[in-house]
């Protein structure tokens, strides 16, 4: 059987895709393994990429995480790792060392389908690498996102990878119909199928004030205790009050970014439904704020970047479902045994 290799873009669900598949293929009696050619890692003090941990636990793999996961890159790879047949080398070994135990190999694709290109290490020819075939998932906001859709496909075909097909994930109410009607019509006009569409859940795909800071950093003022608290929206304040009001009222369970010298914004936002109060420009908040916040039980986090640095580095921040998190995880099947045309891609990995 062919091993499965899911290529998409940060907030596509790769991972959460590819544990629902290996849980529902174990339930229908198949080995099912992973594998994450290329990981990465949140922050400088983490060892490991955390998806690995992830199946490694929910799985129960017993392989090592260096073999899992053989490599894990940062924005600058080149240097540290120079050699590009060494980590060709080091990943087919550590693929090789799945294949031989598991069947079908769930193979995880890194945030970027192109990511270690340079060293010939994109997701595409890795997947030629150890033959396999390709599931394109894709987080639909809008037509262009379709568009990396057929982009993808188109991609991976002229690589002379198979392609099983896509599925549109986290897919907001209004596109739901959008996607089982025109974005799967103009997919079959290429010759590539549509596999399903999963609506977004706020459980498995809206990030935690967690993962908010793992990315920005900074300092915690208040509300260590909950940054369990789910993100569903950011909005940036950079208007006056009065004609912000109206949407901090209508955004739920949002990200405030704002500058720390607005008191006025921040103690506005504070009386709304708000997870997180991101503080920029490193400027300490009126005692007022932090007291407001710690008495509503809203995080504040103080960063030293400006408002524009710190909105480009959210467009990092992803859900993760972590070890212990038993809704998530059964969502995640859920989602495949509901919403994927989860027979298909099975018969497509037969050979």
């Amino acid at each position: 059987m062919k091993s499965l290799y899911l290529i998409g873009t940060p907030g596509s669900g790769k991972t959460a895709i590819a544990l629902g598949l290996a849980l529902k293929f174990r339930k229908e009696g198949l080995n099912a393994g992973y594998f994450k050619p290329v990981g990465s890692t949140p922050g400088v003090a983490a060892a490991h990429d955390e998806d690995g941990i992830l199946m490694k636990e929910v799985l129960k793999l017993d392989e090592s995480l260096d073999t899992l996961v053989p490599l894990t890159a940062s924005l600058f790879y080149v240097s540290a790792f120079k050699d590009p047949k060494y980590c060709q080398e080091k990943v087919l070994n550590a693929y090789q060392a799945i294949a031989a135990k598991y069947d079908p190999v769930i193979i995880d694709g890194s945030s970027f389908p192109w990511v270690m290109a340079g060293f010939g290490l994109d997701a595409p020819s890795i997947a030629r690498l150890t033959q396999s075939a390709v599931l394109c998932t894709i987080k639909v906001d809008n037509d262009f996102t379709f568009d990396e859709a057929v982009f993808i496909n188109n991609y991976a075909s002229m690589m002379g990878v198979p392609m099983v097909g896509t599925v549109f994930n986290n897919v907001p109410r209004p596109l739901l119909a959008k996607t089982e009607g025109p974005y799967a019509s103009l997919l079959a006009s290429f010759g590539y199928r549509w596999m399903g569409t999963i609506p977004r859940r706020r459980e498995i795909h809206a990030p935690t004030v967690a993962e908010f800071f793992e990315v920005l950093g900074g300092e915690i003022l208040t509300g260590e205790d909950r940054l369990d608290l789910l993100v569903e929206d950011v909005l940036i304040g950079a208007m006056t009050i009065e004609s912000a009001i109206d949407n901090l009222r209508r955004s739920l369970n949002k990200a405030v970014i704002t500058g720390g010298d607005r008191a006025d914004y921040a103690l506005a936002a504070l009386e709304t439904s708000t997870s997180v109060l991101i503080l920029t420009g490193g400027l300490y908040p009126n005692v007022n704020v932090v007291a407001r916040a710690s008495e509503k039980g809203v995080p504040v986090i103080l960063v030293h970047y400006d408002t524009y640095t710190t909105i480009e580095k959210l467009s990092a921040v992803t859900r993760r479902i972590r070890p212990g998190d038993d809704r998530a995880i059964g969502m995640a099947l859920e989602n495949i045994e509901r919403y994927c045309n989860w027979h298909e891609i099975l018969e497509s990995l037969k050979v």
